[in-house]
């Protein structure tokens, strides 16, 4: 406290810090040299007693509250001068004369009675004034001092019994209730008389807590006299006591509670709250109840014509913590705004949080990588990609992949591992693909976070099973309309200026389409965190999207980009009965072949330019060509005319952008040849695509850079003829007619792998009947007949009714082998998860460019019986070479549908390939060829031809009898193949 002048009696200056009674201020130090809170002292005005308060159960003496209303109105908060008149050590209390600017406060109060001071004579006067007057407790008026006396109901402090606390609750939830603040228990606790029924109830702030302030040894207690008394309605306490510290009245109802010290910083809480709300009027809003019937409120105190919310206020000076529990009974808003105070003072290390070791995270910011573009590709709800304005238009680097901020949408599942999307998934993209494709956005980077494959985990695998995705806000230069009313145009949490334009991820959460990641603490987040709250929010009370309580649209697609090409061939007229039929494009295989969605017939199908075609994979210029239909057509609406589907079941016709011919574009920017060596009469704008292939030509543009009139130009290196193709070395497992043999692949870890723990495991027992009882499709283990070893085996077949015996037979097919058979139920045994999950081992795989008899057929078995022979041995090792692979599926020996290797088989030490001993045998022929083949295709069926031919002259195997071969084999039924078997 500081001292203004020297001579007689030191007067001092102080603020007042709180009013207990109508002649008591507590006041504390201006200035403070130490650390912590600043000094305080109790003066009690000399001569003066005013009337008392009541004690906890007593009564008001007359005018008690108005006295004591009187001195807090006047004086608590402000800066007064003081001195000590003299002290009284047997009850430790200090008396004295206070000026509130150059009046004396004793003087002010009309309700004192005079005693002895140095201003004794002028009190006197006053107080004989008051007497005249009829002021305060010398009132004249009938029924004036009973008036003054406060109808006081039980207090709540120490029984909570004497309080409905959810009654009160239900009464006054989210309205202000006035109060006055009588004590303050620690930073984020205070007991508040609510106006006007004056009860006394002890509320715990919301959403925080600050330090504790410990417990204090038990304290003796002294008896005091009658000279003052400054209790209140509540005390903990109601022995007579000397003057105690807040913390002592705590513990005086607990004698033998040990001494437990303050937490850091909670004296500097308790100071911060008291100075701020203790004796004045506050605003109490009941948030909730906890379990233990303990008021949970919000308490708002005046500052000059505003007034503050004290937990935000104790949490942006580090004097509290932001408590999850409580904040949920807070209105939104209010729960961020603390939740950004506590991390700002975190990162400030502010107080409480000097000490404070941010946790590891695996987010960090970006700066400075603000940018514009279009929106080529709408990979999910929160995944776009677009193209930089600053890159060459058309070129593959000019694309970057943007994970919108901060949100989380329903995953659209991955179809190779047969992942089915997640409701509202195929909507979220949807309303961002109509609304995105081809805009023109802003891009601000914001962070990057390092994530493992499997999505949000903590990267802590090797470097190659992680990844590290780019995060950032994506604003939408101009709205589509109506879409205002799902974003707001508020201004950032963090960034002191206003959003450049409607930002996306905003739009998507306030639809309902994606929700708000919560996330860590010191973890990289969007600048416009607290708008994406705030949508969500909105979401929520609308109850849209995801957070609807109706179950989610379903969308059947047929997708016929991986079914057969049959199936695809019985499609083919319903594409026919409309000249040109709407469609979405999903993605570019190529630079002439993509997957389409057909809505109104709602299936995918694989699409290809009729008489145009890019250079391949890896040769120059095909990035080029991807690139470009990426930016022009991908997720675009088209139209597409279907002439025909080819033999892999892709269909081939034209499409059109925006009436836009788009294989012309590709030819025009040199990026594509045409051919049409079939015929161009059917294709839809011929003339115009061999326009533009002239006028490229002309140019010499890309392709046709080393073009000279009258030459072909080749697109790769003069050098290679085709791609080359992959070469495996196998081990044949079992044969199957018609051609169809399984193999194994050697060197695979996962064969030994498999094999070391079959050979771990603890055969059992036979099981008892009814304790194991495997159906058609599960995995088990199985004892293979010929050598008694177990090994994992699928359940094709299945007695009916359930086992009943021990000899109950099961036909099963062993998953590594490909081999199948009928084994007794004794001979089976449960098998572990963990083992059974892995895919099997056994390929199957059929010779390539053969048509070989089935064992049904003439000379099948006898086909089946010499490719066994060549194979067949578990030392014997061929090559495989992969000429195709056939997805179209089909159940063989129970191994269900799957890829089929197409396969040209080599043993070792041998230049002649087992498709052309079988060829050379007469124990197969050759496919029918096509009118159209690549030039090695037809090289391959040309050298082999030489072998079937031999077999022809030699009258071997099939060609007994002359040729049998019949040019309606492939195209007619089974049934009438068979009574045209010989023609020629």
């Amino acid at each position: 406290m500081a001292a203004s002048t020297a001579g007689g009696p030191q007067w001092y200056r102080a603020k007042v810090k709180a009013v207990p009674s109508g002649d008591c201020l507590v006041l504390t130090g201006l200035s403070n040299d130490r650390s912590g809170p600043p000094p305080e002292k109790t003066i009690t005005l000399a001569s003066l007693i005013a009337p008392r308060l009541a004690r906890r159960g007593g009564v008001d003496e007359p005018f008690a509250w108005d006295s004591r209303e009187y001195l807090r109105k006047l004086c608590i908060g402000k800066e007064i001068t003081f001195r000590v008149d003299y002290a009284v050590p047997s009850i430790g209390r200090e008396f004295g004369s206070v000026f509130l600017g150059d009046k004396n406060i004793a003087m002010e109060q009309g309700q004192q009675k005079g005693e002895a001071s140095p201003f004794l004579a002028e009190l006197l006067r006053l107080e004989e004034q008051a007497k005249q007057q009829g002021l305060g407790r010398w009132s004249k008026v009938p029924g004036a001092a009973e008036a003054s006396i406060r109808n006081l109901p039980p207090s709540a402090i120490g029984d909570p019994s004497n309080l409905d606390a959810m009654g009160l609750l239900a009464a006054n939830k989210g309205s202000p209730m006035q109060g006055i603040v009588e004590q303050v228990r620690d930073g984020s606790t205070v007991r508040v008389y609510l106006l006007p029924d004056f009860q006394f109830v002890q509320v715990f702030v919301a959403g925080i807590q600050a330090p504790s302030m410990g417990r204090r040894a038990a304290v003796e207690t002294v008896v005091e006299t009658d000279l003052t008394s400054d209790e209140q309605n509540g005390d903990v306490s109601a022995e007579p006591r000397a003057p105690l510290t807040s913390a002592q009245r705590l513990t005086a109802s607990s004698a033998a509670s040990p001494e437990v010290a303050p937490d850091p910083f909670g004296a500097e809480a308790k100071y911060f709250t008291e100075i701020r709300c203790l004796s004045r009027d506050v605003r109490i809003v009941l948030e909730g109840v906890d379990k233990f019937s303990n008021l949970i409120g919000s308490v708002y105190y005046p500052e000059g014509e505003t007034e503050k919310d004290l937990a935000l206020e104790l949490v942006e000076n580090g004097l509290a913590k932001y408590i999850e529990w409580s904040a949920n009974m807070m209105e939104d808003d209010a729960k961020r705004q603390l939740k950004a105070a506590e991390l700002q003072a975190k990162k400030t290390r502010l107080r409480m949080w000097t000490n404070y070791v941010p946790p590891a995270t695996n987010s960090k910011a970006i700066h400075d990588q603000n940018f514009t573009g279009k929106v080529v590709e709408v990979v999910s709800g929160d995944c776009i990609v677009v193209a930089d304005d600053s890159v060459p238009y058309g070129s593959p680097l000019a694309e970057r992949r943007v994970n919108l901020s901060s949100i989380r949408c329903p995953k659209m599942g991955n179809p190779r591992r047969d992942e089915k999307p997640a409701a509202y998934a195929r909507e979220a993209r949807e309303f961002l693909r109509t609304r995105l494709i081809g805009r023109q956005v802003n891009v601000q980077m914001e962070y990057s976070r390092k994530v493992t494959m499997a999505d949000g985990a903590m990267a802590t695998a090797a470097p190659a099973d992680s990844r590290v995705m780019d995060f950032g806000s994506v604003f939408l230069m101009s709205p589509v309309k109506g879409d205002d009313d799902d974003a707001s145009s508020a201004a950032p949490s963090t960034a002191g200026s206003q959003q450049p334009g409607l930002n996306v991820a905003e739009l998507v959460v306030g639809r309902g389409f994606g929700t708000v990641i919560r996330h860590r603490d010191f973890e990289e987040r969007s600048n416009y965190y607290d708008a994406l709250l705030a949508a969500e929010s909105r979401a929520i009370s609308g109850k849209k999207g995801i957070h609807s309580a109706k179950d989610p649209p379903v969308m059947h697609i047929t997708d016929l980009t991986t079914a057969s090409s049959k199936r695809a061939r019985d499609f083919l007229p319903f594409l026919h009965r409309s000249r040109r039929v709407p469609a979405v494009v999903e993605y570019v295989l190529s630079g002439h072949r993509f997957k389409l969605l057909i809505p109104k017939e709602t299936c995918s199908i694989t699409f290809s330019f009729s008489g145009v075609r890019c250079p391949g994979r890896d040769e120059p210029y095909s990035d080029e060509a991807i690139a470009l239909m990426r930016r022009k057509i991908i997720q675009r609406d088209v139209e597409i005319e279907v002439e025909t589907v080819d033999r892999t079941g892709t269909f081939l016709g034209s499409l059109w952008e925006s009436r836009t011919n788009m294989a012309v574009t590709l030819l025009e920017a040199g990026l594509a040849k045409l051919q049409t060596s079939f015929g161009a009469d059917r294709i839809s704008d011929a003339h115009l695509l061999e326009q533009a292939e002239q006028s490229a030509k002309r140019q010499k543009l890309k392709i046709w850079e080393n073009y000279v009139e009258g030459e072909e130009v080749s697109n790769g290196p003069a050098t290679v003829e085709h791609k080359q193709k992959e070469l495996l070395k196998v081990v044949v497992t079992e044969v199957l007619g018609g051609g169809k043999f399984y193999v194994q692949t050697v060197g695979d870890q996962r064969v030994s792998s498999i094999q070391q723990q079959l050979s771990a495991l603890n055969i059992q027992e036979a099981p008892v009947i009814g304790a194991f009882n495997p159906k058609k499709g599960d995995i088990v283990l199985a004892q293979f007949s010929m050598d008694n070893s177990w090994n994992r085996a699928m359940i094709v077949n299945a007695p009916r009714g359930g086992v009943e015996s021990p000899k109950d037979k099961f036909e099963v097919f062993y998953l590594d082998y490909g081999n199948q058979e009928e084994i007794p139920y004794g001979q089976l045994r449960p098998l572990d998860p963990s083992i059974s999950a892995a895919p099997g081992l056994a390929q199957l795989c059929s010779l390539a460019f053969l048509k070989v008899p089935s064992l049904d057929d003439e000379f099948g078995t006898e086909a089946a019986q010499f490719l066994s022979e060549q194979t067949l041995g578990s030392s014997l090792q061929l090559n495989a070479m992969i000429e195709e692979r056939d997805t179209s599926g089909g159940k063989v020996k129970g191994q269900g549908t799957g890829t089929v290797l197409i396969v040209t088989l080599l043993a070792e030490k041998s230049d002649l390939s087992i498709n052309a001993a079988m060829l050379q045998e007469g124990l197969a022929r050759l496919e029918k060829r096509k009118k159209w083949e690549p030039k090695d295709r037809k090289s391959v069926l040309n050298s082999l031809e030489e072998f079937q031919n031999e077999a022809k002259t030699a009258r071997r195997g099939i060609w007994q009898y002359g040729d049998v071969e019949s040019d309606d084999e492939d195209t007619l039924p089974p049934v009438a193949a068979k009574k045209t078997g010989g023609r020629r």
